[in-house]
């Protein structure tokens, strides 16, 4: 099947290790470097979003998750603003 999903993806270090974590549907992965985690991240969404496909789930799935499709492509939702809370 053929789908774009377009989504945000966000990169931390921990230790020597880059982690790249997709938000907008829990999925992470890992790597030595910033772009390495991003490649082991694309790997792990498409590998998620293949099993969703061959469960018959993918849209159910997308949809709770927040994405709308536009012009044949799945947008994640796009918040207003993002910014740190300090609390307490």
């Amino acid at each position: 099947m053929n789908r774009i999903v377009v989504t945000r993806v966000e990169i931390f270090r921990e230790d020597d290790t880059y982690v790249a974590l997709c938000p907008d549907l829990d999925v992470s992965s890992f790597g030595d470097t910033p772009e390495q985690a991003k490649l082991s991240l694309h790997e792990a969404l498409e590998g998620f979003l293949e099993t969703c496909e061959a469960l018959g789930t993918l849209e159910q799935v997308l949809e709770e998750a927040g994405f709308a499709r536009r012009n044949g492509s799945w947008l994640a939702r796009q918040p207003i603003t993002a910014e740190l809370l300090p609390i307490g």
